[in-house]
């Protein structure tokens, strides 16, 4: 009995042996990382807005979130962390483990904060991946009713006759409707005089009671005041007529079409995210932006989805940045 015990312990031990090696040789064989990519997702994904509550790009994310999570089949959090401009949280997600539970809801401010010429905790190409694309909305150009001018060829030709005499509001020093006003006076030819806010309320307060005469927020911010009456829309900077006002021509159509530009939204994540989880996100992010009901969500808060590759993205802030960064050196604007 003790030679067959033994005989018994021996072969249970080489067969324990062959499997262990068995099983070493297979993961030598497998790449690291293949079995968490192949599960991915399997826990809640992160997704930043790099500014407070609230506002377009808050909203513009918390759409996609609701009905990103269900397709990917694990909730998609939205956390905002704002400051900076959009700095900080951008730096968070650059910092953040390149798994793909770490995203950011990129806009045009991170192309017009790489413009501006400012240094950066991150470097916008070394440390962030492009996904893809969400979409894009109109800038407005507004006025209140107690300036006597109806279209943008009206408000040209009286910014015309009074250099620097016509005040326009934004939301801080280089902000995109900072820029954007820029912009329009230098593709009208006239010259107009900067006011910086704190925030769009005080802009907003000021343009109505005339002590500005004019500013460039989004559409979808603007919207409910034009229709309140509180008011007068001039002209939408998109290529398009936008269905959140579509008696209002575009910049083109009323006579400048130097001033297109938009405020656009996408996903970023940290560089080095496993290729396949990149091409999943894009993949689903595009799915879902031919869908009826995301197209709704986003028309409601004035924007046009923008579906496309990495590649295609990675383009555009690149393009963005140049132009941008333009608009700055030529009207010689000092950002901090």
């Amino acid at each position: 009995m003790n030679n067959l015990h033994s005989k018994n312990w021996s072969e249970a031990r080489s067969v324990k042996r062959r499997t262990l090696l068995a099983a070493a040789a297979a993961c030598t064989v497998m790449p690291m990382g293949a079995s968490a990519q192949a599960a991915w997702p399997n826990r809640p994904i992160k997704l930043i807005v790099p500014f407070p509550p609230g506002g377009g790009n808050d909203l513009v994310a918390r759409a996609l979130a609701t009905k990103l999570g269900p397709r990917l089949g694990q909730p998609v959090v939205v956390e905002n962390k704002g400051g900076a401009g959009g700095t900080i949280g951008t730096d968070f997600v650059a910092k953040s483990a390149p798994d793909g539970y770490t995203l950011v809801l990129a806009s045009t401010s991170i192309s017009t904060n790489e413009a501006s010429g400012k240094k950066l905790p991150y470097d916008l190409e070394k440390d962030l991946v492009p996904i893809g694309q969400i979409g894009a909305g109109a800038l407005v150009v507004v006025v209140p009713n107690n300036l006597p001018v109806k279209t943008l060829q009206e408000f040209i030709a009286l910014a015309k006759a009074k250099p620097m005499s016509i005040n326009f509001a934004s939301v801080g020093v280089g902000a995109m409707n900072h820029l954007g006003a820029e912009l329009l006076a230098s593709s009208a030819n006239v010259k107009l005089t900067h006011v910086p806010y704190r925030g769009a309320g005080p802009a907003f307060n000021d343009l109505i009671g005339g002590i500005v005469q004019m500013h460039m927020p989004s559409l979808s911010v603007a919207a409910p005041q034009m229709k309140a009456g509180k008011m007068r829309g001039l002209a939408v900077t998109s290529a398009e007529r936008s269905p959140l006002a579509p008696d209002l021509p575009t910049a083109a159509e009323a006579g400048l079409p130097g001033l297109q530009c938009e405020i656009w939204w996408g996903l970023l994540g940290p560089a080095r995210m496993p290729p396949e989880v990149v091409k999943r996100l894009n993949s689903e992010m595009n799915d879902l932006l031919a869908q009826a009901d995301m197209r709704e969500l986003l028309a409601r808060e004035g924007a046009t989805p923008r579906p496309g590759s990495p590649a295609a993205f990675a383009s555009l802030i690149r393009s963005e940045t140049g132009r941008w960064a333009k608009v700055i050196r030529d009207a010689n604007i000092q950002i901090e």
